[in-house]
C-alpha cells in the first residue's frame, strides 16, 4: 500500500464519526455500576454497595470532568472532542442523562432496596414514622451529641450567605419571627462528624425478635429537633441540600518553589475555593428557595438535581458493616501463591524474619519470574513481604520504588521506614499529584523524609504512575537486582478489591531498565531507550503502534493476525485510528475495557473485527494486560497504562514483556476466560450502548472472578 493511500485511511479513520464521546461513554460505565445495583442476582447488601459507588463515581466526575467543560464553556472555548462536541454540547447531553439516571437511582432506592431491607430485619425509617419513645430517645441523643455540634448561620443584610464546603449536606431552614411575622432563611451544616445514620438500642427497635438494625438519618434527627437551635422562632419549613465543588486545582509545578508547599496550600482551598458544579436538592423544595439557592450559589438550572428520598446515598456504605453474611458475597481469603508456598511455611515458624529466611524469598525468583494476581493471590504474601525481606535482608544495599496510592496505615511505607533504619538506601517517589490523595501522599512523603528515605516528587510536568520497585542486593562477588512491575498501587486495602497483576523477577535486563528509569526520576536524565521495559511518554507509544503494524503486517502476508488487549480506559484517538486499521486489513481484535471506550466496534469496513466487552463485578477490573499473536511468538505485556493520551504522552507509565512460555500462557488463558464470560460481560454496541451478556437456554454460567477464585482454591 501506498503512503499516500495509507495517509488517506489513516485522517479518515480519526474523523469524529468514529468515535464515541468520552464523558458519554463514561457514563455509560457508571450505569453498567447502577445495573449491578438492580440485579437481583447480586446479594442485597452488595447491591447497596453498587447504589454507593454508582454516587461516589459521580462525585468525583463532577468534581474533575464536569468542572473542566463548566470552564471551558466560561472561557469560550470554541475546539471540539475528537468525537465533534463542544464543550456546552458535552454538559448538556451529560445533564440529559444523568436527569434520568439519577431519578432513576433513588427511585430504586427508595421503592426496591429499601423495602427490602425490612425483609431482614433492616429498618431506615423516616421521622414521621417513629413512636413517642423513639422520638424521645433521638431528642436526649441530639442535646447531647448533636446540638453541641451545630452552628446555625442566619441569611440576611447582616449575615451574608454561609460559604458551603464541597460535598457537605445542608438543611436550609425557614422560621418565622412571632413579633414581626417576618420570614427568615437559615442554614445549618449536618456534620460529617457523627455517624449519617443513627441507630436505635435492641429495646427500641420496636420490629420483632429478628429484628438487626433500626434507624434515622442524621438529618432528620437534626431537622425535628430544631427549635434547639431557634429558640423562641416558629419554624416553618426545611429542606435538604447539597453542593459539589470543582475539586481539580493547577500547580505551575515549573514556578514553585516548594511542590510539597505549593500542592499542600492549594489542598487547604480546595474544600471551600471551588466553584459550585452542582446543586442537589429535595424536589419538594419550593422553586423560591431553590431559585434563591441557585442565586446565592451561582448556578445554573443545568447543575440543579432534584431528588426524591434521601441525598448523598454514597453513605449506604455503612450497611455493609451489618451481621448479616447471608446478604453479602461469600468471603474471600487471597491465597498464597503457589510459588511462595514454600517461604511462608518456614516464615511462619519464626518470629521474625531471620537472614535465611529472607535469603529464601530472594531464592525463589532466582528460580524463575513470578506473577501474582491479585486479590485471588496474596499481596501481602507476596508484594508486600518482596519489600519486607528487603527491608531486613543484611545483603540488600538500596530500595527504590514509586508511591502513587497507599493505604492510610500502609505497612509499605513502614516497610520503607525500617529500610532507612537498617541501613540501606531507600529511595522513593511520592506523587503528589494522585488526585485526591494528595494531601495522603503529603503526610507520607514528610514521614519518610523525617526517617531518612529520599523523596522525590518526579518529573516536572508528568505524574508518575508507574508500579515499580527495586531491589539492590549483594550476592557473593555480584550485585544483583530484584523487579516488581505491576498494573495496581502498592495498596493492601485495594488490593483486596481491585484485579492486578504483579511480575517478581531477577532478570538482568529488567533490573538495568528500572535502575534508568528510577535515575531518569530521581536525577536529570534524557534516557530514551530501554531494554525491555516500554516507558511512557519516551517509547510506549511508538512501540505499540508497531507491535499493531507488525500485526497487520502478519494479515497482509497471509498468517494470521491478533490482538487482545485488557485495560481501564481507551481513549487515545491515534491508538484508535490504529486498530480501525488493523481491522479493515485483516486483524481479529478483542478489547476488554472496563470503563471509557471510544472506540467504535462493529461498523462495516472500519471496525467489523473488532469486538469491546466490559466486565463490571465484584472486583474492580484494573489489570492491563497486552497479547499479540506475531505469528505464532506471542508476546505479552503488563503494566500501569491504558491507552490514554494522559497515560501515554503526560505520565510517566512502565510496561514489561512477560518473558516466561508458562507465565505468558497463564495470561492468555485468563484473556479467553474473561472473553468467555457470560454473566459480568457488556458487549459494546457500535452506537456506545452496552448489551449485557446472559446465558443462553442450556448454557452454565460462566462468571471469570468466581472462576479465578475457584481456581486460586485449586491450587492451594
Amino acid at each position: 500500500m501506498s503512503k499516500t493511500k495509507k495517509a488517506a485511511i489513516a485522517n479518515k479513520l480519526t474523523q469524529a464519526e468514529y468515535l464515541l464521546n468520552r464523558e458519554l461513554s463514561w457514563l455509560e460505565f457508571n450505569c453498567r455500576v447502577l445495573h449491578e445495583a438492580k440485579d437481583e442476582r447480586n446479594p442485597l447488601l452488595e447491591r447497596l454497595k453498587f447504589t454507593a459507588i454508582f454516587s461516589a463515581n459521580l462525585d468525583e466526575f463532577f468534581m474533575v470532568r464536569v468542572s473542566g467543560l463548566m470552564e471551558q464553556v466560561d472561557a469560550d472555548v470554541r475546539k471540539l472532542t475528537p468525537d465533534g462536541r463542544s464543550p456546552q454540547q458535552q454538559l448538556d447531553e451529560i445533564h440529559d442523562r444523568l436527569s434520568q439516571t439519577v431519578t432513576e437511582q433513588h427511585r430504586y432506592f427508595e421503592q426496591e432496596l429499601r423495602q427490602k431491607l425490612t425483609e431482614f430485619g433492616v429498618y431506615l425509617l423516616n421521622y414521621i414514622d417513629l413512636n413517642q419513645e423513639q422520638r424521645g430517645y433521638l431528642r436526649h441523643f441530639f442535646e447531647e451529641r448533636v446540638f453541641p455540634v451545630l452552628t446555625p448561620l442566619a441569611v440576611d443584610p447582616a449575615h451574608p450567605f454561609p460559604r458551603l464546603s464541597n460535598l457537605s449536606l445542608n438543611l436550609l431552614v425557614v422560621v418565622q419571627d412571632p413579633e414581626t411575622q417576618k420570614e427568615r432563611i437559615a442554614r445549618v451544616k449536618v456534620p460529617n462528624t457523627l455517624p449519617r445514620f443513627i441507630s436505635f438500642p435492641p429495646a427500641l427497635q420496636q420490629h420483632g425478635a429478628d429484628c438487626v438494625w433500626v434507624g434515622v438519618p442524621l438529618e432528620q434527627v437534626i431537622a425535628h429537633n430544631l427549635e434547639f437551635l431557634f429558640p423562641g422562632m416558629n419554624i416553618q419549613e426545611y429542606y435538604v441540600f447539597r453542593i459539589t465543588r470543582d475539586a481539580d486545582f493547577p500547580v505551575q509545578e515549573d514556578e514553585a518553589d516548594d511542590l510539597l508547599l505549593a500542592i499542600e496550600q492549594e489542598i487547604s482551598k480546595r474544600r471551600l475555593a471551588g466553584f459550585v458544579v452542582r446543586l442537589e436538592v429535595q424536589a419538594a423544595m419550593p422553586e423560591h428557595l431553590r431559585a434563591g439557592l441557585m442565586h446565592e450559589l451561582k448556578v445554573g438550572e443545568q447543575s440543579v438535581y432534584p431528588v426524591e428520598g434521601l441525598l448523598n446515598l454514597k453513605d449506604l456504605m455503612y450497611f455493609l458493616s451489618l451481621p448479616l453474611p447471608e446478604l453479602k458475597d461469600p468471603p474471600w481469603t487471597p491465597v498464597v501463591p503457589p510459588r511462595l508456598k514454600r517461604f511462608t511455611e518456614l516464615e511462619s515458624s519464626h518470629d521474625s524474619l531471620s537472614p535465611e529466611d529472607t535469603e529464601e524469598f530472594f531464592a525463589l525468583i532466582r528460580e524463575g519470574d513470578i506473577l501474582v494476581h491479585h486479590p485471588y493471590e496474596s499481596f501481602a504474601a507476596s508484594v508486600q513481604q518482596f519489600l519486607v525481606c528487603a527491608a531486613y535482608d543484611p545483603h540488600v544495599l538500596a530500595i527504590k520504588m514509586t508511591l502513587y496510592r497507599t493505604s492510610g496505615d500502609s505497612p509499605i511505607v513502614q516497610a520503607l521506614i525500617a529500610a532507612a533504619e537498617n541501613g540501606k538506601q531507600v529511595a522513593a517517589l511520592v506523587e503528589l499529584k494522585a488526585r485526591f490523595d494528595e494531601e495522603n501522599n503529603i503526610n507520607w512523603a514528610r514521614q519518610l523524609e523525617n526517617t531518612g528515605v529520599h523523596v522525590v516528587y518526579g518529573v516536572v510536568g508528568l505524574k508518575t504512575h508507574t508500579k515499580t520497585m527495586l531491589v539492590v542486593r549483594q550476592e557473593s562477588d555480584q550485585i544483583r537486582r530484584y523487579v516488581h512491575i505491576g498494573t495496581g498501587n502498592y495498596n493492601p486495602k485495594t488490593a483486596k478489591l481491585y484485579t492486578d497483576l504483579g511480575l517478581l523477577s531477577c532478570r538482568e535486563e529488567l533490573g538495568a531498565d528500572l535502575t534508568d528509569l528510577f535515575n531518569y526520576l530521581t536525577g536529570y536524565s534524557r534516557q530514551q531507550s530501554y531494554r525491555q521495559l516500554l516507558v511512557a511518554p519516551v517509547n510506549m507509544r511508538a512501540r505499540m503502534l508497531a507491535f499493531i503494524q507488525r500485526e497487520i503486517d502478519h494479515a497482509q502476508q497471509g498468517r494470521t493476525g491478533r490482538i487482545i488487549a485488557k485495560m481501564n480506559s481507551l481513549v487515545d484517538p491515534i491508538m484508535i485510528a490504529k486498530l480501525y486499521e488493523a481491522s479493515q486489513m485483516g486483524v481479529e481484535i478483542d478489547l476488554i475495557i472496563r470503563g471509557i471506550c471510544c472506540l467504535r466496534p462493529g461498523l462495516p469496513e472500519v471496525s467489523d473485527r473488532i469486538r469491546v466487552v466490559s466486565i463490571v463485578g465484584r472486583y474492580l477490573e484494573h489489570s492491563r494486560i497486552f497479547y499479540f499473536e506475531n505469528n505464532g511468538d506471542r508476546e505479552v505485556y503488563i503494566g500501569s497504562a491504558d491507552w490514554m493520551p494522559r497515560n501515554l504522552d503526560r505520565r510517566v507509565e512502565a510496561i514489561t514483556p512477560i518473558a516466561d512460555p508458562a507465565l505468558a500462557t497463564q495470561l492468555i488463558d485468563l484473556l479467553h476466560l474473561m472473553l468467555a464470560d457470560n454473566r459480568l460481560a457488556w458487549d459494546l454496541q457500535p452506537d456506545g450502548t452496552y448489551i449485557q451478556r446472559r446465558p443462553q437456554p442450556g448454557e452454565p454460567e460462566r462468571n471469570s472472578q468466581t472462576q479465578l477464585m475457584e481456581q486460586a482454591r485449586q491450587n492451594l
